[in-house]
């Protein structure tokens, strides 16, 4: 069966000028064809709009710097595809991403599905992501075809527990989407955007473990180049509260349940961060207090666990500079 709906391909940009013309030609070399193609530049100070000149076929939009959120959001308002996907400027698809997930989408009548992708690491090596997640092991035995379909309970399942399809590896309906990516986020606002789909509607979604795309990493990645530190007080803190306060008369007790928990294990992490790394107990003890006014026994039970952790990969690392 052919599928031929126009796709959206969505690439929000921020001084990647050395980049974004791999991004482009990822998205120009597609075997599938019927697409329009939108840089948003979100402010870039470098050879950006330039650069861009260089490909006719790829429309160019410049605004303020806001962030990826508003970028994204800013190229789904000049967006005509019926599908629409959103491709990083540091990331690369390979040749069959989009002809592989739509039609998939479309055969199934699906919300969205993602693709598993080759990441880079600092070590150098390439890792595979979604064999290698522990949230989607319990699917695995459904795979089909290359695929697992996921009906609407386990998606909604898993997208409160995880979210294991970062934005360039997702393809989705834009009838689907609710009111886009939320700005407000830190880090996570494609899976804030996720989250409102699938909480909204009965969303159904599948996903390959056929690596279709490349991540590349690098210092001013929002979620990968930051320290581990800045992803728990931005993801796991911030986000994490203001996606229970979001989504508060949509969210089950079990499900609030566990945005708290995860919430709650973010605020003991950072305050294992800012007492052995920063020396700040003042503020490790504030961010404790914190955990402690949601729920008492959680927390109690979290900081042995966490701090002890954090102690042991501590001496770990004191040990390989002594050998």
């Amino acid at each position: 069966m052919i599928f031929n709906n126009l796709v959206t391909i969505i690439i929000p940009t921020f001084n990647r000028e050395k980049k974004l013309p791999n991004a482009i030609d990822s998205a120009l070399s597609q075997s599938y064809k019927n697409t329009q193609i939108i840089v948003v530049d979100d402010g870039s100070v470098d050879q950006t709009a330039e650069l861009v000149k260089k490909y006719p076929q790829v429309e160019y939009y410049y605004k303020e710097n806001g962030g990826q959120a508003s970028a994204r959001n800013l190229g789904l308002k000049h967006a005509k595809g019926s599908i629409i996907a959103s491709l990083d400027s540091d990331d690369i698809w390979y040749t069959d991403f989009l002809k592989d997930c739509v039609e998939k989408l479309e055969a199934d009548q699906l919300d969205f599905v993602f693709a598993n992708w080759d990441q880079d690491s600092k070590s150098g090596e390439t890792w595979d992501f979604l064999n290698n997640d522990p949230f989607l092991a319990s699917y695995l035995h459904k795979e089909k075809n290359q695929w697992v379909n996921l009906d609407y309970k386990e998606v909604r399942d898993l997208y409160i527990k995880s979210c294991p399809s970062p934005s360039s590896s997702l393809v989705m309906r834009k009838s689907s989407i609710v009111s886009g990516w939320d700005e407000e986020m830190n880090i996570g606002d494609d899976w804030c955007l996720y989250l409102e789909m699938i909480l909204t509607k009965e969303c159904r979604a599948a996903f390959t473990l056929t690596k279709l795309w490349h991540k590349r990493i690098d210092e001013i990645n929002v979620y990968d180049g930051r320290k581990w530190s800045e992803v728990v007080e931005f993801l796991y803190i911030a986000d994490a509260k203001a996606k229970i306060i979001k989504f508060d008369k949509l969210l089950t007790s079990v499900e609030r349940k566990t945005l708290e928990e995860r919430y709650m294990a973010g605020l003991v992490e950072f305050a294992k961060h800012n007492l052995i790394r920063e020396l700040n107990f003042k503020y490790s003890f504030i961010l404790l207090i914190r955990s402690f006014s949601v729920n008492i026994p959680f927390t109690l039970k979290e900081i042995p666990k966490v701090f002890i952790a954090g102690l042991q990969n501590k001496n770990k690392k004191l040990k390989k500079l002594l050998t």
